[in-house]
């Protein structure tokens, strides 16, 4: 199997599961939230300023009145970003090998 098309499939594979599987995800409080909630600072927290700037916020994409599909599709650019990401940093480092030293 060549590179390309293990690439193809393991981006297939992994858009498949978070656009899938995204919606089921637990709605429960992280560990961090329910000891702030138990010790009684919860409401003192605040979203950093990426945060609230973000173009997916809360993983679900705004303006959509289903919430599993908001969350689906959140999931699926999601992954999409991270794969165009670390593409972009692997032709970057492809591109520019390392001198010999002489």
């Amino acid at each position: 199997m060549t590179i390309r098309l293990f690439t193809i499939l393991a981006v297939a594979v992994a858009i498949g599961l978070a656009t899938g599987l995204s919606p089921y995800a637990s709605a429960s409080p992280d560990g961090l939230e329910k000891v702030a909630e138990r010790q009684g600072f919860l409401e003192q927290g605040r979203l950093h300023a990426v945060q609230e700037k973000s173009p997916i916020p809360g993983y679900a994409f705004p303006g959509i009145g289903d919430a599993r599909l908001a969350t689906g599709l959140a999931g699926f650019a999601g992954t999409l970003g991270v794969f165009a990401v670390g593409f972009g940093l692997a032709a970057a480092v492809r591109r520019h090998p390392r001198r010999a030293a002489t």
